[in-house]
């Protein structure tokens, strides 16, 4: 892809069209112009530009969304540039960092200076801004959502200007805009809460189908953070549960780290899933083979080492929230589904929660959650799974992630959301052009 820094209007040059694509390959956009602006300033030109030649602009991360979210045929922003830690405030339990910056450099940087987010989802591949915006979110009892440590933010509106935003400084856009999709402005820079560098306890066993979810209310109160993961056409689960430790330090070992996590889990599990693609038949007893292969272990760590994991096996994806009491239901009638099926499931469900927040387009706002997520192998049709998936889900009060694969509209969010109308109100008067908007600001919140 061509990247260009931004042009003023007397040197601007002709331009070709760009083709941008997220990390799944669902996804592929052709920007008018793609810049890569060195600065808070240079974006806010840039968006003002956009404005004088009537074009959209949206921002891109990592593109580890799988919806449209950052699609544009206006002005693609890149965010390269925008990046690094801004300051530390250990006093105030505080970092302020580049909207840009990936998660792996945030949490690196924190880690050498012995600090720490509280919680954080399974991947580090996406930019600050991005996470925030589409709300990701790890699993835990009390804390999950990364958006929900945020303490202030900068935003660039549709002007131009430049917001300073937290909860005394334009609370009503702090509420708003800590999971904005996009549509309320383009952040520059985030400040999150962080605490001392701490250790956590990993225990990974697996467990039948049935135990966990005859279990799931004391796993789920016994844990500060507890997930799990069926396996379609097969019984089995594997669970996680992290805790706090006193210590001491006990990693994975070198080689068993790299046996479970990347020969097991990334390299032979690649292998069967594209087995499995061709051959989808074999997919039953590729299953059961993959829902046994994780031996039980334990291990202590610092929270990033524990929380996160490396993912190289590519697949698309759906994910809702349902509220936690239904959870339990709502698996079973999912798998029930999937046993009456015809389907071919090679990848396992993922199942974590949420405290409530106060967020307004939060999963979890206003309500304990539990995120239910299926997968299917990159390049494997998903419809039949996921349409059938989203029915169990949308009956059961489901809300999707905002940056995962769903079929919903703005009238189903303005029931879902008791807050929704707060939100395209601000969007009303932040950005009434819809300098930020595209198709799928426009599906999801209206026009």
């Amino acid at each position: 892809m061509e990247i260009t820094r931004y042009r003023t209007p007397r040197d601007k040059a002709p331009e070709r069209r760009s083709v941008w694509q997220n990390w799944d390959g669902n996804v592929t956009a052709r920007p008018a112009r793609v810049t890569a602006p060195a600065s808070v300033e240079e974006l806010r030109g840039v968006v003002r530009q956009a404005a004088e030649d009537g074009l959209t602009v949206k921002p891109v991360g990592s593109g580890h969304s799988f919806t449209p979210a950052a699609a544009t045929d206006g002005v693609l922003i890149r965010p390269e540039h925008l990046t690094g830690i801004r300051a530390i405030d250990h006093a105030a339990g505080t970092v302020t960092v580049a909207a840009g910056t990936r998660l792996e450099a945030l949490n690196l940087a924190l880690a050498r200076e012995g600090l720490s987010l509280t919680n954080m989802g399974d991947i580090m591949e996406q930019t600050v801004s991005g996470a925030i915006s589409t709300g990701t979110h790890g699993t835990g009892r009390e804390s999950a959502s990364i958006a929900a440590q945020i303490r202030g933010f900068e935003l660039v509106t549709a002007d131009g200007s430049l917001l300073t935003c937290s909860e005394t400084e334009n609370p009503e856009v702090f509420a708003a805009a800590r999971i904005g999709l996009g549509a309320l402005g383009i952040i520059t820079a985030v400040t999150f809460a962080v605490e001392p560098l701490f250790l956590l306890t990993a225990r990974e066993e697996p467990m039948t189908f049935d135990q966990v979810t005859a279990t799931f209310d004391e796993l789920h109160a016994e844990n500060e953070h507890f997930e799990f993961y069926w396996f379609p056409h097969t019984g089995n689960c594997n669970t996680k549960r992290n805790n706090r430790s006193a210590g001491p330090l006990a990693p994975v070992g070198r080689f068993s780290g790299w046996f479970e996590d990347e020969f097991l889990s990334n390299g032979l599990y690649q292998a069967a899933n594209s087995l499995g693609r061709a051959v989808p038949a074999t997919i039953p007893a590729i299953a059961k083979i993959s829902s046994r292969a994780l031996s039980a272990r334990t291990y202590t760590d610092i929270p990033y080492k524990v929380f996160t994991s490396p993912r190289r096996v590519r697949f698309t994806e759906m994910e809702y929230a349902v509220p936690r009491e239904a959870l339990v239901e709502t698996l079973r009638e999912l798998k029930a589904m999937v046993d009456r099926s015809d389907l071919r499931i090679s990848f396992p469900v993922e199942v974590r929660t949420a405290p409530a927040d106060d967020i307004t387009l939060s999963t979890a706002s206003g309500r304990e959650s539990a995120y239910i997520a299926v997968h299917v192998y990159r390049g494997t049709p998903y419809h039949q799974y996921f349409s059938a998936a989203e029915r169990i889900f949308t009956a059961h009060d489901g809300r999707p992630h905002w940056g995962k694969l769903h079929t919903r509209g703005a009238d189903y969010f303005a029931e879902a959301y008791p807050r929704f109308a707060e939100f395209t109100a601000l969007r009303d008067r932040l950005d009434p052009d819809r300098r930020f908007g595209n198709d799928y600001l426009r599906r999801v919140l209206g026009d």
